[in-house]
């Protein structure tokens, strides 16, 4: 029986601001506050028992009644300080809970069955390394499992040689025999080296190379102009010629800390795609494939594998795979998407997206950007379950080409377009294993200059952990190397003016204006 999904409009639910709302309460330990306000209760109840002893007494009777009030106190002091040492609670009152492990590492320490040993090595002087060394002490009231050891390097230089440490806040954890070493001031390095030590299977994201793709080996993030000093992201470099395309580095080095094996393959010579491959990932081909080559895909995906395609809009898709993806459930269409409610900064071909479909590899995503995607289409298949991932908003509308005429386009019609979409199932006529399968109309997302901004990393993540099979593991994002940005969406600038500029000085002229008239 078919089970498909061929509307373009992806549900509507929004539960940012509840979620930001109670994430604050949700981060308490409510249990541990509990202890803490019966201890001061009972403190309480003990200074006004004290309060209640009569002064006048015989002096025998003054010696006991003094004696067991003493005792009492002390009797309850030591029990107050058991239990809150027993039960701490941690309150962390800054906004960006500064002093508080993150959630994602929180959720990994607390799903932990086996027993981890780890053993931090910092360095006093360094204040980063201190609070390190106290969110791994959080961490471990979290989980019985997850047991710290803190050892000031400088203090026990032969004990660190012996474990091999050769660097300050270095941090080895131990799994039996297994050894990993995360040298970090951060808790998510520390949940990223847990989730390395307990994988138990290597898995490997092949790079699909010979037809001109992006890159893992390239972190190259800018759009260079030959003999200028400039450079651009945006469609003005395809008339020049460029020194070096943008690459898939950054994206290689976050699977690499996650545990995962980056490695390229070719599939030119007809050899059939490797078997230990978990999921094969196509990003930007330039040249055409041949019917040789695209047989090579479907038997991959015959035999259970799982693919993610990444089509940039001025890519020509040769009719064998425009058949292999119909099969799946997929269409690439021709043309550019223009947003002109939804889309990045000023530019209305980077379309923003912050509502998505409901499937695994979108759960919990915040706002993410393409920047110059193609429409896709979700067809009915038999066997193969299709779901639009993301989409432009219902006032889009599709264009020739990224330097097309966008007047002709205006007056066509608007309706929400899909760019991103993920199928499961079986291909036509096989009885094999189930494939995944994503296809994006739009590689540049996921390409050094934009993965580390907004949602695009956690989009790219949320899809592989999918198509590995992986997406009930804990989450975690790999910390990306780049300064902290406040990125807007045209809409919410357009907001930002007319508050800013136009209602907030409109108003200040129009008190004085006010006061003027009413003085006269």
């Amino acid at each position: 029986m078919s089970d498909q999904q061929g509307s373009n409009d992806l549900p509507a639910e929004d539960t940012s601001f509840l979620h930001n709302l109670l994430e604050p309460l949700q981060s308490l330990d409510w249990i541990n506050l509990g202890w803490f306000a019966g201890v001061v209760f009972a403190l309480a109840v003990l200074f006004a028992a004290g309060l209640k002893v009569p002064a006048r007494l015989a002096f025998a009777s003054r010696i006991a009644s003094a004696t067991l009030v003493a005792v009492a106190a002390v009797a309850v002091t030591i029990l107050a300080n058991v239990a809150l040492f027993r039960h701490d609670a941690h309150l962390d009152l800054t906004r960006e809970k500064a002093f508080t492990p993150s959630a994602e590492a929180r959720e990994v320490v607390r799903r932990l069955s086996e027993r981890i040993e780890v053993v931090y090595f910092y360095q006093k002087q360094n204040q980063a390394a201190r609070a390190l060394g106290a969110m791994l002490r959080q961490l471990e009231r979290l989980n019985g499992n997850f047991r710290v050891q803190l050892i000031d390097a400088d203090q026990n230089p032969a004990l660190a040689s012996s474990q091999g440490v050769r660097t300050y806040n270095s941090a080895v954890l131990r799994l039996d025999e297994r050894r990993v070493e995360v040298i970090t001031t951060d808790d998510r390095e520390i949940a990223l080296g847990v989730l390395r030590l307990l994988r138990t299977r290597e898995v490997v994201i092949c790079f699909a190379s010979g037809h001109g793709e992006y890159d893992i080996d390239n972190f190259e993030f800018h759009t260079h102009f030959e003999g200028a000093h400039n450079h651009s992201h945006d469609a003005s470099g395809t008339g020049v010629v460029l020194m070096e395309q943008h690459g898939l580095g950054r994206l290689r080095r976050a699977i690499e800390k996650l545990g995962l094996v980056a490695r390229k393959v070719s599939f030119a010579t007809g050899q059939p795609i490797p078997d230990d491959c978990a999921a094969m990932v196509e990003a930007n081909p330039r040249t055409r494939y041949s019917p040789g080559e695209t047989d090579v895909l479907r038997r991959y995906l015959e035999r259970g594998g799982s693919a993610m395609f990444l089509i940039e809009p001025d890519y020509a898709l040769d009719e064998s795979i425009a058949a292999l993806l119909a099969s799946a459930g997929i269409a690439a269409r021709d043309g550019v998407i223009v947003d002109p409610t939804e889309h990045y900064f000023t530019d209305e071909q980077m379309i923003a997206v912050s509502r998505y479909g409901s499937h695994p590899a979108t759960r919990g995503l915040a706002l993410s950007f393409y920047p110059g995607a193609r429409p896709l289409e979700a067809l009915p298949v038999p066997g193969v379950k299709v779901t639009p991932l993301a989409a432009s908003s219902a006032d889009s509308y599709v264009i020739a080409n990224r330097l097309g005429d966008r007047t002709k386009a205006k007056s066509g019609p608007r309706a929400s377009q899909i760019i991103a979409i993920a199928a499961e199932g079986r291909l036509q006529g096989s009885a094999a294993a189930a494939f995944r399968l994503i296809v994006a109309g739009d590689a540049d997302f996921a390409s050094n200059s934009f993965f580390p901004y907004l949602a695009n990393s956690d989009a790219v993540l949320a899809g592989i952990a999918w198509l590995t099979r992986e997406e009930r593991a804990p989450a975690m994002k790999p910390p990306v190397e780049v300064l902290p940005t406040v990125s807007l969406t045209g809409e919410q600038m357009r907001g930002i003016f007319l508050v800013t500029v136009l209602l907030i000085p409109g108003l200040i002229a129009f008190a004085g204006s006010a006061m003027w008239w009413w003085r006269r």
